[in-house]
This record gives structure tokens, C-alpha cells and sequence, in this order.
């Protein structure tokens, strides 16, 4: 049995398969070696009943992750997955590696990553050979759930949002100043609680200020992270991630306005992921 999974750093999505055909699909929280340890990624995973049915059938796990960009923290989430799966083949990569084989991608592309964080990578059809700095919600993340979070949340303390706006976030998540602090400055996570706005977002989309607004951190990310690979003339750009899917008729704009080719806009990368590895691997 293969385990498949996807991690952001708000959800993580699994899929087992099983001679290629699917046995589980299911989703626990994401796992970043940022901000967890193996020891909450290990209690984490034993407290999922479905996946520990067939933790001891699973021969391969390849876990694609937010973060898992250096051996050290790579290493992070081999002792946990070691430890729950202790008869399977582990393997832990970066995100960006997973959005490359989710788009099935075989000719050069650049691959972004538009989620709660944000990320691009030129693919030259064998591999990944540049990638542009992720800086991280602090510094960067420009165009993620993370960004737009921040920005919303200053526009908010700021009295600067349209009241219906403003009312709609104040209700749906009980905002105050001490409530943004305390979960900005004081909570782990602060990068997903301020991406879990965007989902209140989608419920707008159409309305003017939310349509300009995202408009212009998506251009913001074209900028800084797709307009920085000099093949962004002459190769399609694929995007992969829950800001890319929920906006694309603004990335798409955004793209059009850049002179940037869209290739494929993908939610979820976990069943192209499966699938690559029941065919290809």
C-alpha cells in the first residue's frame, strides 16, 4: 500500500492506494516543520483512526510539505512518519516538488503555489532547476491566504475596510483588537488563523473592494515571484493551491494583464499526486 500525502500548513491531505486503486482519502491538520515538532506530528496522525486501520499494511509513504525545503526539517517529519509506519519506505520532499508532479507536468512550466503561504518554481521538464526565496508570512507570502490576512486585519484595526465588509468579518469571527493580538502575537499558527479569512472572502468575491483587493496581491506575487524567471514569456504557468482555485477568474486577469500563459489552476494537488504515483512511480 502507498500513502500519498500533501501538506500545507493549515491541512495536510492523504490518500492511500492500493495497486493503484484508492483505499482512504481523508485529511488531518497540516504539518509544517516551522512551526511542529515530530512529536505533534506523530500524536496527530495516531489520533486518526482511518489511517491507523492500515498503518502497519503501508509499505511507501511519500509526504510532499509546507517547509520541507532542508534536510534538517525534512528529518523532522521522517522520525514521526518512521515511528507511526514503521514497515514503510518514507519519503518527505517539499511542496513545490508536489505541485510540479500534480500538474503532470513533462514539458518546462513554472509551478506556484497559492495556499495559506505562497511559492513558485521554474520546472525545465526533468527537474527543478531555480527557485525564487519564500520568505514566509512576516516577510513575504505575497498573493497566500497568510498575506491577504494580514492585510485584511490591518485594513480592520485601521477602520479602513467598507462596513459591510467590516461587519461580516466582525461577526463571522468575533474580531476585536485583543482577539487579532492574541492570536497574531501570542498563538502558534498565526500564518492559518489569518489565512482562514479568505474562506469568509469567498463568500464575497464579487463584491468591488474584495475584487480589487485580491486583484492586486495576485499581481503582487506575478511580480515578485513569476516575472523573476525569464521563461515566464514563453512557458505556461500552473498553479495549484485554495487561493489560485477560489480566484481564478481574478489570477487570470491578473496573468492576462503580466502576459503570463496559465496552464492548469488545481484545488487540491493530493489525487493528481496519487495518481503520478500509481503510473509513474
Amino acid at each position: 500500500m502507498k500513502l500519498i500525502g500533501d501538506s500545507g500548513s493549515s491541512v495536510c491531505d492523504w490518500v492511500l492506494t492500493f495497486e493503484g486503486n484508492t483505499v482512504l482519502e481523508c485529511r488531518t491538520m497540516g504539518f509544517n516543520p516551522f512551526f511542529h515538532n515530530e512529536v505533534v506530528v506523530q500524536y496527530s496522525l495516531e489520533r486518526n483512526k482511518e489511517l491507523m486501520q492500515y498503518a502497519d499494511k503501508i509499505t511507501e509513504v511519500h509526504f510532499y510539505g509546507a517547509g520541507c525545503s532542508s534536510e534538517k526539517r525534512k528529518n523532522v517529519l521522517r522520525r514521526a512518519l518512521r515511528f507511526v509506519f514503521k514497515k514503510a519506505q518514507i519519503s518527505v520532499t517539499h511542496d513545490l516538488e508536489g505541485a510540479v508532479y500534480a500538474t503532470l507536468a513533462k514539458e518546462p512550466a513554472i509551478i506556484c503555489i497559492l495556499g495559506t503561504g505562497s511559492n513558485a518554481c521554474y520546472f525545465d521538464g526533468n527537474e527543478i532547476v531555480e527557485k525564487t526565496f519564500a520568505l514566509g508570512h512576516i516577510l513575504g507570502d505575497e498573493g497566500s491566504g497568510a498575506y491577504f490576512g494580514k492585510e485584511l486585519m490591518t485594513k480592520y484595526l485601521y477602520n479602513e475596510l467598507p462596513k459591510n465588509i467590516n461587519d461580516l468579518l466582525k461577526e463571522r469571527h468575533g474580531l476585536t483588537k485583543e482577539v487579532i493580538f492574541q492570536n497574531v502575537y501570542n498563538m502558534p499558527h498565526a500564518n492559518v488563523y489569518l489565512a482562514s479569512f479568505m474562506k469568509t472572502l469567498t463568500e464575497v468575491k464579487d463584491d468591488p473592494f474584495v475584487r480589487e483587493f485580491v486583484y492586486k496581491g495576485l499581481s503582487k506575487f506575478l511580480t515578485y515571484h513569476v516575472w523573476s524567471y525569464k521563461q515566464h514569456k514563453s512557458v505556461p504557468t500552473h498553479f495549484v493551491g485554495a487561493i489560485a482555485y477560489h480566484f481564478q477568474d481574478l489570477l487570470m486577469e491578473a496573468c492576462y494583464k503580466h502576459r503570463i500563459k496559465v496552464g492548469s489552476i488545481i484545488e487540491r494537488p493530493i489525487f493528481n499526486l496519487a495518481k503520478y504515483h500509481s503510473e509513474v512511480v
